[in-house]
């Protein structure tokens, strides 16, 4: 919340939330809905001395307290923000892509603030979150990504509020080239890939820029080729022509209703796809998307979770599991699935999210899918070619796109 609404709410001796109370109270009783003129009337009639530009200050803040974010509107505001973190009434984080660091100027009054913030997000999401329910991972009407966790859950007696910032526009290739997640012979080489179709998975940590990447991959798809979007929570948002986006959706409070990541790759294949995606393989899903892959979808998409692109394969056979398909089916698909991988991951010094490396996906003697270094990234835009690199140069020729010698 800005300095000056602050002072105008904590004027006359009450505090900030004494003075939101009276405003609600007023609204209740006047039947009212919180707009900027009901509030600035509410609040004239409980702190009549305020001056017109207070007046608007205030007004803001309160609406913000009563239907927004509260103290976090204005960091949700900004558009270096990428994700805004509570741990506490005083404990506030953001990351403006190069780390996380403290807001010691936005606060809260208290821990029961946080929990009035939390579940008003949750009401805004369409979630229910209480002590049943003590947590919430949900959208946002703006696209912000909304993650609550209760007490107990969370440890300590705080409301913990995490909020990833949806942008309106997706990144640019060039722009990310420019920002340094990749070089711009990392970019050429991404958009030959492309072209080729390949089908690649991007591979990567929480918050290493998976999403990012893949928005601004699929903005490059010709403007003639359909893409369906399958996702837990619709956070990609390519700037293309012609994008049809699937959600799952959790049971209701019956437990009926649910609509898995699985349910949504399976109607995905019978929407005409020139492009599927699937926004994050984190379970049972991996078998129907591998599926899909091997039955004329190519130049599929997908992000996982993994510490190194050399990991991605085992990381998809512990998620085979899942659904029950034995080690070597699902090696066996792998490796006529998927031809990429791309890494990010996050500098431990600064913060910035980078390409590291790009992997191609071979098998080995035993008949399990590996992968090998094609080209590794290194910092200061210099990069390296591994022994996949000629693997690669032969995949995408074979499509008709011919690499470079090696990126330089």
């Amino acid at each position: 919340m800005g300095t000056a609404a602050h002072g105008a709410a904590d004027g006359g001796g009450t505090g900030p939330g004494a003075l939101v109370d009276a405003v609600r109270l007023h609204l209740a009783e006047s039947g009212a809905l919180p707009t900027t003129g009901s509030v600035a009337a509410a609040l004239r009639a409980n702190r009549p001395t305020l001056g017109g530009g207070d007046v608007l200050d205030t007004v803001r803040a309160i609406q913000a307290e009563l239907v927004g974010a509260g103290p976090l509107h204005e960091l949700l505001d900004r558009p270096d923000v990428t994700d805004v973190l509570v741990n506490g009434p005083d404990e506030v984080w953001i990351d403006c892509g190069s780390g996380l660091r403290r807001v010691p100027e936005v606060r809260f009054p208290d821990v029961e603030a946080v929990r009035r913030l939390a579940h008003r997000l949750a009401t805004a999401a369409g979630r229910r979150l209480d002590d049943a329910m003590p947590w919430v991972d949900a959208r946002l009407p703006d696209g912000t990504r909304l993650h609550a966790v209760l007490p107990p859950i969370a440890a300590g007696g705080c409301t913990h509020i995490s909020l990833r910032i949806c942008r309106a526009r997706p990144f640019t290739l060039d722009e990310l080239a420019a920002g340094g997640t990749l070089s711009g012979a990392g970019a050429d080489l991404l958009r030959g890939v492309l072209r080729a179709r390949l089908s690649l998975l991007i591979s990567g940590g929480t918050g290493s820029g998976k999403t990012t990447l893949l928005a601004a991959l699929l903005g490059l798809v010709g403007p003639e080729e359909r893409i369906v979007i399958a996702e837990d929570s619709a956070e990609l948002r390519p700037d293309h022509a012609h994008v049809v986006r699937l959600q799952s959706r959790p049971p209701n409070q019956e437990g009926l209703g649910e609509l898995t990541l699985r349910d949504l790759v399976r109607q995905a294949l019978r929407m005409r796809p020139d492009r599927l995606v699937v926004g994050e393989v984190r379970g049972a899903e991996v078998v129907d998307l591998l599926a899909a892959l091997n039955t004329g979808h190519d130049g599929g998409f997908g992000t996982v979770h993994a510490n190194a692109a050399a990991d991605v394969p085992a990381r998809l056979e512990a998620l085979g599991s899942l659904a029950g398909l034995d080690r070597l089916s699902l090696h066996s698909q792998l490796r006529a699935a998927v031809d990429l991988v791309v890494h990010l991951a996050r500098d431990p010094a600064t913060g910035q999210r980078r390409v590291t490396e790009l992997h191609t996906v071979e098998g080995d003697p035993r008949g399990l899918a590996t992968t090998r270094p094609a080209v590794l990234f290194r910092p200061g835009d210099r990069c390296d070619t591994g022994p996949g690199w000629a693997g690669l140069q032969r995949a995408c020729a074979e499509r008709g796109v011919t690499l470079p010698g090696r990126p330089e």
